[in-house]
């Protein structure tokens, strides 16, 4: 492996990508709501933003893990000295200025949800990752973040519908990280990670996953009792619900780390298929 693939893969390209690609998305939802004369650079300028601060904050993360790394994932670019971790740290830093730079030729309010999601993304990576059911709301929060700033890109400001969005996947990603604590039990014991699991029990867990689960479905019929979405929007959120409720009596009948993993997976699919139903609904 080359210098430069060492430094491509300390960025998690496709990871960068989705997170571009979600920024679009929540462009979308929100384009109702768009001024008229919308300057269409802005979303490329988004995407710029989402993707470099995404890399840098890659980056940032595996200086953080090169002392994990050099035991359990020795072939990553710090452990096997390809990068040095002062290069590392520099290259976050000219990621973060030009995901800076591009939210700043948006407007002062898309700087403004960039650095907070930067402030974020740090924070999860240098102490929310051990920290349990905190550190599940920061990966929360980043994973819903991108669509905000898809809608303050494109209207100034937070539609009405992707508050809602966002916030059910807010809920729903919360539950998955929960759950994923289930999975990850008996590592994060070892590596003192508290998670509710590891903290109270997977039974316990489950519960609190499950409640997070169906809190999401909560919120899934308030966009079409606002005339926010069009009809379009009703199978899919129904399909999206049906798996969440599912998923949550599966896991509070069964709360092995086998019941878990495949809830875990569900729940991904329930997310796109949520995601489309914004979409669709979008479409009067």
């Amino acid at each position: 492996m080359s210098k430069l693939e060492a430094h491509l893969r300390i960025m998690r390209p496709v990871n960068c990508l989705m997170m571009g690609f979600a920024v679009e998305i929540g462009a979308e939802i929100a384009r109702s709501g768009a001024p008229t004369g919308f300057p269409p650079l802005n979303l490329v300028y988004a995407f710029i933003t989402a993707f470099a601060l995404t890399a840098g904050s890659m980056a940032v993360n595996d200086y953080y893990d090169r002392e994990i790394d050099a035991t359990n994932e020795p072939n990553r670019p710090i452990p096997s000295g390809l990068v040095r971790p002062k290069e590392a740290l520099g290259l976050a830093m000219i990621l973060a200025v030009v995901g800076f730079a591009a939210a700043y030729a948006t407007g002062m309010r898309p700087l403004a949800v960039a650095v907070i999601s930067w402030i974020l993304f740090t924070a999860y990576t240098t102490v929310g990752k051990r920290s349990g059911l905190p550190g599940n709301f920061l990966v929360s929060t980043c994973v819903a973040i991108p669509f905000v700033y898809g809608s303050v890109v494109l209207t100034g400001g937070i539609n009405t519908n992707v508050l809602i969005f966002v916030s059910m996947v807010f809920l729903a990603n919360t539950g998955r990280e929960i759950t994923k604590g289930i999975i990850d039990v008996e590592g994060d014991m070892r590596q003192n990670v508290k998670t509710l699991a590891v903290r109270f029990g997977s039974a316990t867990a489950s519960i609190a996953a499950s409640l997070f689960y169906l809190s999401a479905t909560l919120l899934s019929p308030i966009p079409l009792l606002l005339g926010l979405v069009s009809l379009w929007y009703v199978p899919f959120v129904f399909l999206t619900d049906i798996g969440l409720v599912a998923s949550s009596i599966g896991l509070l009948m069964n709360h092995s780390r086998e019941r878990a993993r495949r809830t875990k997976k569900v729940v991904l699919v329930c997310f796109m298929v949520g995601l489309l139903a914004f979409l669709v609904g979008a479409v009067k």
